[in-house]
């Protein structure tokens, strides 16, 4: 986008285009349509901090490739979520150098080291080993948006002696993201030993009377513990975000104190 801009620039500058012409341009470069089924969303990264991500569920795997091969051009990173193993083989057998992790259900063309390049910790527990495909969508979206992850998985109430005894990895964390089932208490018990930011996920793993996330949903916007904030139900992806938000604003707010 920023390249495109300046060419556009410059060609009014050096008067290949009239100022008119430019404008229409530039509104052009808000968008690109693919066909008659998507519109990229080309200037998110600029507005947000964040390029636009795909959501996998719902749309073809002939719909996916387009939008790819379209966001390879315009995007250092290319994520979809909620990719499964059958659509996967499909957009591999097109697009080869695309890579697939598994367990986050998260295919990529991510950039050719991924390495943290923002300050900060992002933290990511889980309550119970069900809960991991909802915390590795969070870890694998955090990591390709270039911050620093570390994992606690398995720590639930039923055994908080597995919590406590990692108090440590609690007080290193700049923000941490909590995913839990059944009925949701982790986060509340994080956040009460916490210094951070606690970002709730509630999963849908649990028995008929989780309501499919609903009961952990509940439990956590109604958690005693302050600090806490909550995302909707299965929402990895959404989290991670919402955490890399909060490091960017310090970060920026760091270097207005500091400038």
């Amino acid at each position: 986008m920023s390249e495109s801009l300046h060419s556009l620039l410059t060609a009014v500058a050096t008067g290949e285009i009239t100022p008119d012409r430019a404008l229409s341009k530039i509104q052009s470069l808000e968008y690109e349509s693919i066909s008659d089924f998507a519109k990229i969303d080309s200037t998110r990264q600029q507005r947000t901090g964040f390029p636009e991500v795909i959501w996998g569920l719902d749309k073809t795997p002939t719909q996916i490739v387009k939008i790819i091969q379209v966001m390879r051009q315009q995007q250092s990173v290319v994520m979809a979520t909620r990719i499964t193993p059958a659509v996967y083989a499909e957009l591999h057998h097109q697009i080869p150098d695309l890579i697939y992790y598994q367990m986050a259900q998260i295919c990529a063309l991510p950039p050719p080291q991924v390495r943290p390049l923002h300050p900060g910790r992002i933290t990511i527990l889980t309550a119970g080993t069900a809960d991991l495909p909802v915390a590795e969508e969070a870890a694998c979206t955090a990591s390709l948006c270039g911050f620093e992850v570390e994992k606690l998985w398995d720590v639930g109430v039923a055994g908080i002696h597995r919590l406590l005894s990692n108090r440590h990895v609690i007080d290193q964390a700049d923000v941490l993201i909590v995913v839990a089932g059944m009925e949701g208490a982790l986060p509340s018990v994080v956040a009460g030993l916490a210094n951070c930011p606690v970002i709730a996920v509630p999963t849908s793993v649990g028995y008929g009377a989780s309501f499919g996330g609903i009961t952990p949903l509940l439990t956590m916007l109604n958690s005693c513990a302050a600090g806490v904030g909550v995302v909707n139900i299965d929402n990895g992806f959404g989290a991670a975000i919402l955490a890399c938000q909060i490091l960017r604003s310090a970060a920026k707010l760091a270097d207005r104190i500091s400038g």
